[in-house]
């Protein structure tokens, strides 16, 4: 079996971030989005992957993501030159996949309890296609499902107005080479891309067997800034352990699960965890609450942060509380004249805010 990662796209709900940088490489706890998907793709027992990329930020998924083998994995990069749609992603990587079984896996979402029980329930159904599937409380945003009680998918929609389940399509899928044929004939949809959903609802016309698998532990997508501050919580909550390998004075507080890497120092500060401290980055007399995930080569100042995602190399000087804020790379957030109680920002790479 294969895997096909999905890494193009333009990223247009989480801009100005995305505006710099790909969107599955925006980090969560400190690490990039896309390395969780390539874990859980390892985890799983697959070796050959496959990774669509885009003009814009396909340098950048190459420099980051590089061969594949720090994880195991031979990664071979396939250019999508325009977001054309998920089926067709599979049609332009048809001569690397083969006549091989693969997972198709968004490389922006992120899941509890990994694919490898998706994949095994695959193999044992003799599906032609394998789907995992999530209660929403909000169904009409997504495409739904509508299954069978023995979990075979009898109908699929995308955003319908009025939902015949709360069953939402994850964004993992697993696929037999008949996808491919069915892909072959689908057309675009109204928005002029080719949807998977509309492959996978074509082989459920043809009487195919395709198999569904509803996700039990959470699962986020992190396409706008809300979704990647709760998918920092989540993942700060369940995987940072005590780790301090920094620098920390005696003025400064440390409690609960901190992880401070090596070259970070804490002076006269208070960080009260769940929080990720990056390499290099300096916190002076500040308070950092939890569920904050800070940069490598980050300063904070003389300030006041907590629920927060601040992206590497910025800088956060005398601001008496930023909470729920998503600060890009390279950003100065400073204080003015001006003293609000609280500040929520969403703040692209290379920007200066006087506040």
């Amino acid at each position: 079996m294969k895997a096909l990662v999905l890494s193009g796209g333009k990223g247009t709900r989480l801009r100005p971030i995305t505006h710099t940088g790909a969107k599955q490489l925006v980090p969560v706890a400190n690490k990039p989005i896309l390395f969780y998907v390539l874990e859980n793709i390892a985890r799983a027992g697959i070796h050959d992957v496959g990774m669509i990329i885009s003009p814009e930020t396909g340098d950048e998924v190459r420099r980051m993501c590089g061969d594949g083998s720090r994880w195991g994995l031979a990664i071979r990069y396939i250019l999508q030159m325009e977001p054309a749609g998920l089926a067709h992603c599979v049609k332009i990587a048809r001569d690397y996949l083969g006549d091989d079984d693969f997972i198709l896996y968004l490389g922006d979402n992120l899941i509890g309890g990994g694919v490898t029980g998706l994949i095994q329930r695959f193999r044992a159904s003799n599906a032609k296609a394998a789907i995992l599937l999530k209660q929403v409380s909000n169904p009409s945003d997504f495409g739904i499902a509508e299954i069978s009680p023995s979990g075979k998918i009898l109908r699929l929609v995308e955003k319908p107005p009025n939902p015949p389940s709360d069953l939402a399509l994850v964004g993992v899928y697993v696929f037999s080479p008949a996808i491919h044929k069915a892909i072959e004939v689908i057309k675009p949809s109204r928005r002029g891309e080719l949807e998977i959903t509309d492959a996978i609802q074509q082989l459920v016309e043809w009487g195919e067997h395709v198999d569904s698998q509803i996700l039990n532990h959470w699962w986020l997508d992190t396409g706008k800034k809300d979704d990647l501050l709760s998918a920092n919580t989540v993942v700060l909550d369940e995987w940072i352990q005590p780790d301090i390998a920094g620098e920390v004075d005696k003025e400064s507080r440390i409690s609960g699960r901190v992880a401070i890497e090596a070259g970070a120092r804490v002076v006269g500060s208070t960080i009260r965890g769940p929080v990720v401290v990056g390499a290099g980055a300096v916190i002076e007399n500040s308070f950092i609450g939890p569920y904050t995930s800070i940069g490598r080569g980050v300063r904070i100042i003389r300030s006041v942060v907590e629920h927060s995602v601040i992206l590497d190399n910025s800088e956060v000087r005398e601001v008496d509380r930023l909470e729920d804020s998503l600060i890009g790379r390279s950003v100065v957030v400073a204080k003015g004249r001006r003293r609000p109680a609280a500040f929520r920002l969403m703040v692209g790479d290379d920007s200066v805010v006087e506040i």
